[in-house]
């Protein structure tokens, strides 16, 4: 079964995106970045960025891709997983 386009799918309407912060103890989130799940997909997320002058930028991927990308950067920077 192939793959769907992720950039022709919908971010899931009924789900509230999740912040992942990190670095900014100011308390106004300037650091984050979103995850929502696509609808009509299995394991596919929107990523993007919380701050306003970066919310119309968005990435799509795939939970293995953001877990490879996850485990790649933590190697790359000598962090324990």
């Amino acid at each position: 079964m192939a793959t769907p386009n992720l950039y022709e799918l919908p971010a899931a309407t009924d789900e509230t995106p999740r912040n992942w912060c990190g670095g900014n103890l100011g308390g106004d989130n300037e650091t984050c970045m979103t995850t929502v799940p696509l609808a009509g997909a299995v394991d596919a997320f929107v990523v993007g960025d919380s701050k306003p002058e970066g919310r119309s930028y968005e990435l799509r991927m795939t939970g293995a891709e953001l877990d490879a990308f996850a485990i790649e950067w933590a190697r790359s920077r000598n962090l324990a997983l």
